[in-house]
């Protein structure tokens, strides 16, 4: 083992300047510190940032996953597509209103595999079986394609296939904050959430930006928009922040069993000049990741993660690293140990839906259903990947991962 173990890289690092702390103090100060004009300043900044008319600021990129849904009328029964490679916020939303997830594939680049996906609609709209599902089968809704660690799904693809089969698309943007995609290297780029009906993105403490807890959904739908606001706070009948303003009123009528989804003026004090510095965060996770690629590319135990430049623009939310485990003696779980006797944060992103106990128990899952996913998944790990991150500690990831691998080549 190294004996440089005086270095310790956490897997993430929150950082956050005087700006971020100065706006909190000013909103503590200003007596108003649940939903109100901090929050509504950062939907409009970030509409603006993005090119839509409409961003609802909500606690969680979960929550704006499951007002997407129910904006677009979900039904009990209703089939969802979703990447079996994901987080469990992507699925879970579907559940809530006992509508059906219907897993698909990954692909070598961890997103949705369109040739999958078309394969599977075609089924489902045959009524032929698919994995872990039999007919008879009611309608197939939406799909969500996921941009896992930043890298963006083949949109296009996804787009075509979605419109041939008439099912909407709803983006799980969560990592992927200035992401953007095109087909090929001479059209316009566009930007992750972007691309479909409706985005949900996440503002959790390791994400693209953060406001501790919390997410957004963005969407040029007028009549998913005022549903999404009506759904994030109770079903009031109008907007219930300025109920406690000059210009607002007492009065107000619930018009629907809406939910308790709001973010707060302290996040949005947070959110408002962590989305001013967004180019710079991602920018400093990209050198990183320059550095990473340069340095692993060279090792052969190891291998670097997908990235097409000329059609795609990665966040670097994620570095997914992937062991080449016949050129190992160890496996994934020894060769993160041995990582953080190092002094190197890990963490693995993540175990395929499928082989989670709830959907083995409730659909019959096993793991060789999907066997793409299943292989990757048992040898990925994400490196530490922060804008924080000193030359020193990115140059420790570098030394350590080649010194596991030297020791443990095959």
């Amino acid at each position: 083992m190294s004996n440089n173990t005086s270095i310790k890289v956490p897997f993430f690092r929150v950082e956050l300047g005087e700006d971020e702390i100065n706006e909190v103090t000013a909103a503590l100060r200003s007596g108003w510190v649940t939903t109100g004009p901090r929050t509504k300043q950062f939907e409009a900044e970030f509409a603006e940032k993005l090119g839509v008319s409409n961003a609802i600021a909500l606690n969680s990129a979960t929550a704006a996953l499951h007002l997407a849904l129910e904006a677009i009328g979900i039904q009990r029964g209703d089939l969802v597509i979703v990447p079996t490679m994901t987080f469990a916020a992507t699925a879970e939303v579907v559940r809530y209103f006992d509508a059906i997830p219907v897993f698909v594939d990954c692909g070598a680049d961890l997103n949705i595999d369109p040739d999958k996906l078309e394969a599977t609609l075609s089924a489902l709209e045959k009524n032929k079986p698919v994995a872990g599902l039999k007919p008879p089968y009611e309608r197939i809704h939406a799909m969500i394609p996921m941009h896992y660690g930043g890298y963006c799904c083949e949109m296009n693809r996804i787009r075509e296939i979605a419109k041939r089969f008439d099912v909407i698309v709803i983006e799980d943007a969560a990592h992927a904050l200035l992401s953007k995609y095109r087909p090929d290297g001479n059209s316009e780029w566009e930007n992750a959430g972007c691309m479909s009906e409706i985005g949900a993105f996440s503002f959790y403490a390791n994400k693209c930006i953060t406001t501790g807890e919390g997410g957004m959904g963005i969407t040029n739908n007028q009549k998913y928009a005022d549903r999404m606001r009506l759904m994030a706070l109770h079903g009031m009948d109008r907007d219930a922040w300025k109920r406690f303003t000059d210009e607002g009123s007492w009065y107000y009528e619930i018009v629907a069993p809406g939910y308790k989804y709001n973010l707060t003026d302290i996040a949005s004090s947070i959110g408002i000049h962590q989305l001013r510095k967004v180019e710079e965060l991602r920018n400093k996770r990209y050198e990183i990741a320059q550095r990473y690629n340069e340095h692993f590319n060279k090792l052969n135990e190891v291998e670097i993660p997908p990235n097409d430049e000329s059609t795609r623009i990665h966040s670097w939310h994620l570095y997914p690293l992937r062991l080449n485990l016949d050129k190992l003696s160890i496996d994934r779980a020894s060769f993160i140990d041995e990582l953080r006797d190092r002094g190197v944060g890990c963490s693995v992103h993540w175990m395929p839906l499928h082989m989670n106990p709830y959907y083995v128990k409730t659909y019959g899952y096993t793991a060789d259903l999907f066997p793409v996913a299943e292989k990757e998944w048992q040898r990925l790990i994400s490196l530490p990947i922060f804008p924080g991150q000193t030359a020193e500690e990115v140059a420790h990831v570098c030394a350590m991962v080649e010194e596991v691998s030297n020791t443990f080549r095959k």
